[in-house]
């Protein structure tokens, strides 16, 4: 089954919801950055992340950035995504091995450690929208949650999860954003906040084969659900030989001396997928 997201509308538009499955997805992350298992659960959860919230944005030229910085060894997470499912993201030091949080449960809190969320919506104006809240945790889906409530006062719920083999690579990965809208009655509050405290955790659901709409309509059992749109996914960078070397040839004269001065061919490493890029000294001047 190919990855993909879903929109929901529920309780007569009280509430909107979207569910993701990217396991492909965050398997070639893993690949490409070669993170070890907690930090695969960091960044696939991020990404999970990301694909929805950039599903909620509606510019052609939309893109959202979420930033986990953190005093812990990964040091950070950051994603980009776009409307349109697809996103992109690395770990800053994606080698770091911690003991289990409990049995089964990766320590992401431990890698990401104390530090900040920054959201970032670059919507085509003069200045994107930039907010940020303080990690309460850094497992990401409370952090997001808490975002959520604090910079954007949409009362939200986050879950999101991922599952890594013993062989490293992902066995599963997804998760679900439900919000709701102003003036949602206090019924449909209690309801969903009771929904939310019995549902099984977003891995175990995955595990049971549970897709992006039966992942919803668990969470939102009780009410009408309407699906309102679907959307593949994918781990996509769109970097390029060329526009690396568009920035290499902004830089200063001095900087561009400097970097040509070096022996041998130029190397340039994209952060969001590892691809390697060469240049000799005479093209960047």
């Amino acid at each position: 089954m190919r990855d993909y997201m879903v929109r929901a509308i529920a309780a007569h538009d009280q509430i909107r919801a979207f569910a993701i499955s990217d396991r492909e997805a965050v398997e070639i992350a893993r690949r490409d950055h070669d993170t070890w298992p907690v930090c695969t659960a960091a960044l696939g959860r991020a990404l999970s992340a990301g694909f929805m919230m950039g599903f909620m944005m509606d510019g052609d030229k939309d893109e959202i950035t979420l930033q986990l910085i953190g005093d812990g060894p990964a040091g950070g997470v950051t994603v980009t995504a776009d409307p349109f499912g697809h996103a992109k993201g690395f770990v800053n030091n994606p080698h770091v091995d911690l003991p289990e949080k409990s049995p089964g449960h990766l320590d992401v809190g431990g890698a990401i450690g104390h530090g900040y969320l920054r959201v970032i919506k670059d919507m085509g104006l003069k200045e994107p929208y930039s907010g940020s809240i303080d990690l309460i945790s850094g497992e990401v889906a409370e952090d997001l949650t808490y975002y959520f409530a604090e910079s954007e006062q949409v009362p939200s719920s986050v879950g999101l999860g991922v599952l890594v083999n013993t062989d490293l690579t992902v066995k599963q990965s997804g998760g679900f954003i439900v919000q709701l809208m102003p003036d949602t009655e206090d019924s449909v509050i209690d309801k969903l906040s009771d929904n939310i405290s019995h549902i099984d955790s977003v891995t175990q659901m995955l595990e049971k084969g549970l897709t992006p709409e039966q992942m919803l309509e668990s969470v939102l059992d009780g009410f009408d659900v309407e699906f309102t749109d679907k959307q593949e996914v994918e781990f996509k960078c769109g970097c390029s030989r060329k526009n690396f070397l568009q920035k290499i040839r902004a830089l200063s004269k001095e900087d561009k001396r400097d970097i040509a001065a070096e022996d041998g061919p130029i190397e340039v490493v994209c952060r969001f997928c590892g691809k390697k890029y060469t240049y000799k000294p005479e093209e960047i001047i």
